[in-house]
């Protein structure tokens, strides 16, 4: 390769012998006409391209001789301290050989190379928790205030815990504006694939929807599984449905998710033509027969889910025979709704401390302590920027909700972003059409927070005799007849002139 005195061209090396447990057997050998040793665009290639080695020889300007060798190598992906390299930004994932005339190297590189893809082999070992788990680096890019990144960063952290994935860093970037193709600027890009060879990562998920053409980008820029959070939140439900009618829904919203996201690439297959009698003419593409098929898919499980519907309706239409006033619980995800159910009604719904643990709704009844009989709803959990096409496949189960008399929303209160996740179910309430029931807030967990705090938080929610408020703990059964005893009374009073929570975002952040 033939290059100026500012750059080589380095070609493409396509997939040649890459692993993650070794480098790629390549190394590149070069002059330097300045004598300015390695640069940092050296280092990038040593690191992006996986090379053995990075070398520079000087040249000497009097008499065209070689000069000094300086030379340098990536360290295993667990040769520094993991820790270390998370906290302190300062940490190079090289290690630089000791700048020599070419007469007097006498480093055996290939017992070099061979000790050191030894050593990243054994660290990979030791250091995967699970084979059977991803490992990622969590990327935020934001055109707003830091902290609120900090915050969306610290939700897609419980997602990915929440989906099994072993997240190994979290990188934020903030800028005046997103990259329309890689999202993130060039150097941040650079800088990520650096981190993510050295700790060996599978994927990297985004703190944002991606689209089709951004994927694509980023997953040629850095050879590694590109995942957006809207596709984590969908891996999540794919993993905790459990009934025939809560599979249908997540894989819905799935192949909605995917299909405008299918698009030519190297196994497009585009020379797949039809041919001979009948067949003349360009044809049918494979990409063109993916997208019909993903197309009559969506159809056909349209339709059973609308069947879905209707059957739910006949059940519903029961129970309206019955007179039997319905209370949803609802509330973002792991804030202890399915906990309440089973304090509530002695049941044994499965409740577990990560996000989206239910997913098909469940229905109890309750006798209230007047004697009154209700029919209680265990609901989905609710999330910031549910993708919509989720939130599409799952109307047939939310219409539950829209046939409540009261809603209890319950909020965990012990955790610092509970006014942004107020806001966040009332505008999903709002999109389903159901913020006009009465509700009752209910503020869950209120045993991990101080009562001094917990008075103040309630006396300002219930100012101007806005919403009704109850503090409990789902986990201790004597704190829920305050709950029950304000349920009864709400559905005893003329529900027709009671109006729902309709908070006022300003004050909420003024609480918080």
């Amino acid at each position: 390769m033939i290059g100026d005195n500012r750059r080589i061209e380095l070609p493409d090396f396509k997939r040649i012998r890459v692993a993650v447990d070794r480098f790629r057997g390549l190394r590149c050998v070069h002059t330097h006409l300045r004598g300015e040793g390695l640069t940092q665009d050296d280092l990038t290639d040593l690191a992006l391209l996986r090379l053995d080695l990075m070398v520079a020889i000087d040249v000497n300007p009097d008499d065209g001789l070689p000069g000094l060798v300086s030379a340098a190598h990536l360290l295993p992906m667990a040769a520094i301290d993991v820790q270390s390299v998370q906290s302190t930004n300062g940490v190079k994932p090289y290690a630089f050989l000791p700048p020599r005339i070419a007469s007097q190297l006498d480093i055996d590189f290939l017992d070099l190379i061979e000790s050191l893809e030894q050593e990243m082999a054994r660290n990979r070992r030791v250091s995967r928790q699970d084979v059977l788990k991803d490992r990622t680096i969590l990327v935020g890019v934001s055109t707003g205030p830091i902290a609120d990144a900090e915050e969306s960063m610290a939700e897609l952290h419980e997602l990915a815990t929440s989906a099994g994935i072993v997240v190994q860093d979290k990188v934020i970037q903030r800028r005046q504006a997103i990259d329309p193709r890689t999202v993130l600027g060039r150097g941040k890009l650079d800088e990520l694939l650096i981190r993510s060879l050295q700790l060996g990562a599978d994927m990297l998920v985004f703190d944002r929807e991606l689209s089709p053409t951004q994927v694509r980008s980023l997953s040629e820029a850095t050879d590694l599984k590109i995942i957006d959070r809207s596709q984590l939140i969908l891996d999540i439900f794919a993993q905790r449905a459990q009934s025939s009618e809560g599979k249908i829904q997540v894989e819905l919203a799935q192949l909605k998710y995917l299909l405008p996201r299918l698009i030519a690439g190297q196994d497009s297959a585009f020379s797949r033509l039809a041919g001979g009698i009948g067949g003349r003419g360009p044809g049918e593409t494979k990409l063109e027969m993916d997208r019909r098929r993903v197309r009559d898919r969506i159809n056909r499980l349209e339709k059973e889910i609308e069947t879905q519907r209707l059957r739910r309706h006949e059940r519903r239409k029961v129970r309206t025979r019955n007179q039997l006033p319905i209370v949803s619980i609802v509330g973002y995800t792991n804030a202890g709704k399915s906990t309440l159910l089973n304090a509530l009604t002695n049941s044994e719904v499965r409740a577990e401390q990560r996000m989206f643990a239910t997913l098909d709704p469940t229905s109890r009844r309750l006798r209230l302590p007047r004697e009154q009989e209700i029919i209680i709803n265990d609901t989905v959990g609710f999330i910031r920027d549910l993708p919509p096409g989720l939130l599409s496949a799952f109307r047939a189960t939310l219409e539950e909700i829209g046939d409540s008399t009261l809603l209890i929303h319950l909020v965990d209160i012990s955790n610092p972003r509970w006014p942004q996740q107020i806001q966040s179910v009332q505008r999903i309430l709002e999109e389903l059409h159901v913020a006009q029931i009465p509700t009752l807030l209910a503020l869950n967990k209120a045993d991990l927070v101080d009562a001094e705090t917990l008075q103040g938080i309630s006396r300002q929610l219930t100012q101007g005799g806005e919403c009704e408020v109850v503090a409990i703990s789902a986990t201790e059964r004597k704190t829920l007849p305050p709950l029950l005893e304000k349920v009864g009374k709400m559905l005893s009073q003329d529900l027709g002139s009671t109006s729902g929570h309709d908070f006022d975002a300003t004050r909420i952040s003024q609480i918080a």
